[in-house]
């Protein structure tokens, strides 16, 4: 028996039980301490009632025999599809519904597409970055180059001529970074990957906070990219699903000449047995009138928070990124601190908890992750209480 040696390869990850195991010693030691948790990436409001509606309708489907649903597609049930098709023409983009596959979430498509491609590809990725992109390719003994995401390009890299790779992740807007590429930032990308014959990966998981019409919230609002991308995306902060799980990846018939989406099927249909009726109908129930409407508001509910700490940072004269349209706010650690240092400094201070950049990358040391996934009344406190320890 052998085991797959590529494991050793891993970074060891200390980020978030670091984060947690500090949080913890210090409430110890001070019981009395308000800690107001600004790190989390996880959404913190219910699911719609549309979504609610649906999926009681949902169960009570399962108890009947004239409704019930066993195994279905591993591609995914074609109300979901359709329902999909429709939302992705509201941004001017046009697709079949075998382009559409549909997932437990993109975190997990964007680990298992790697299955459809060869090991001895060479894989770019910005930095710093969610760690997902980077890990799973470890695990596969990939080569991994870094494309430097930093203050002077605003966390937005373009690509350079004279880096050759064959696979490309981007993630608009940026986890942890909160940046977002305009039409011609990522029509650089996708002239670069056609070029190369290079294949991106893109991340629109945070696409539904982009409000900006100059900010593509499809890759394939871009001209060329059909032929040189594939898209992953997620209820998951649209509406909420991150205990419920679903996502979809779409998977372009004229990228290879169909070549990629085929195998993607065979991979999907041969490994995995599709996401449950009730959660596909729950899904399907964002999309209606009610349940858009009702998203909103809840986006909004999100996005409030984020204006408050992006005005809070603006009154500190903090540079940061993100925000505008993003759930996360990238900000620079005052007077030339250091991630940990600035952790430390607010829990202490401020007993206000975010995420140190370091914990994403090389380029992330000096930087430093707000969510605004979070109560609006603890986030406005969370505020104040920032100004008057930075002001």
């Amino acid at each position: 028996m052998q085991i797959n040696k590529n494991y050793d390869n891993l970074e060891q990850s200390y980020l978030f039980s670091t984060i947690a195991r500090k949080v913890s010693e210090y409430s110890a030691a001070h019981p009395e301490a308000d800690i107001i948790r600004l790190g989390i990436g996880d959404v913190t409001r219910p699911l719609v009632p549309a979504v609610i509606d649906a999926l009681h309708a949902a169960v009570e489907d399962q108890s009947r025999q004239e409704t019930f649903h066993g195994y279905g597609d591993e591609q995914g049930y074609g109300f979901l599809h359709e329902a999909l098709v429709g939302y992705y023409k509201t941004h001017g983009v046009d697709l079949a519904t075998d382009e559409i596959f549909i997932s437990d979430g993109a975190k997990s498509d964007l680990g298992n597409i790697l299955d459809i491609f060869g090991a001895d590809n060479t894989v770019l990725i910005p930095d710093p970055v969610y760690p997902v992109y980077v890990d799973t390719n470890v695990m596969a003994g990939r080569k991994v180059i870094f494309m430097d995401a930093n203050e002077s390009n605003g966390f937005l890299p373009l690509p350079d001529a004279s880096v050759k790779a064959d696979i490309i992740y981007i993630c608009s807007p940026n986890n942890p970074t909160g940046a977002a590429y305009d039409r011609a930032g990522l029509k650089a990308w996708v002239d670069y990957a056609n070029a190369n014959s290079a294949v991106i990966l893109y991340d629109a998981a945070y696409e539904c906070f982009i409000e900006d019409e100059n900010l593509p919230r499809s890759i394939f609002e871009i001209e060329g990219a059909k032929t040189c991308a594939i898209e992953f995306c997620s209820f998951s902060k649209m509406a909420g699903f991150t205990g419920t799980r679903c996502g979809w990846t779409v998977v372009p018939q004229a990228l290879m000449d169909g070549k990629l989406n085929k195998m993607w099927l065979r991979r999907q249909t041969t490994k995995f047995n599709g996401v449950p009726y009730i959660v596909q109908k729950g899904a399907a129930a964002c999309f209606t009138e009610d349940g858009m409407k009702q998203i909103k508001e809840t986006l909004g509910y999100y996005k409030q928070n984020a204006k408050v700490l992006a005005e809070t940072l603006d009154s500190l004269g903090i540079w940061y990124t993100g925000g505008k349209s993003s759930p996360y706010l990238w900000l620079k650690c005052p007077n030339g601190m250091g991630s940990w240092e600035f952790f430390d400094y607010l829990l202490e201070n401020a007993h206000v908890v975010g995420t140190p950049g370091a914990g994403f990358g090389r380029n992330g040391d000096g930087f430093f992750r707000l969510t605004a996934f979070g109560d609006q009344q603890r986030t406005l406190e969370a505020a104040e209480r920032l100004k008057k320890l930075l002001g």
